[in-house]
């Protein structure tokens, strides 16, 4: 099993607020980090914009993480 560190956490749930945001721009086409930062174009918007989008860019290293792991084992396990 994968072992997750805080960052790691932290860089899921700004994944999931970023999943929940863009369901609901799609779906209800509602922007509720806009809505609650003061709109897209507000610095906070975009920062917490930007924080997602690199969260998103660091969770693909956890399917690195996990075949890497993945081989090891295997390779403990047949020695």
């Amino acid at each position: 099993m994968l072992k997750l560190n805080a960052i790691d956490y932290i860089a899921q749930i700004l994944v999931i607020i970023g999943a929940i945001n863009w369901g609901l721009v799609g779906f209800a086409d509602f922007d509720l980090v806009g809505a609650l930062f003061g709109g897209m174009s507000s610095m906070v918007s975009r920062f917490i914009f930007a924080l997602v989008g690199l969260a998103g860019l660091y969770v693909i290293s956890f399917l690195f993480r996990r075949n890497s792991e993945t081989s090891w084992r295997a390779d403990s396990l047949s020695n």
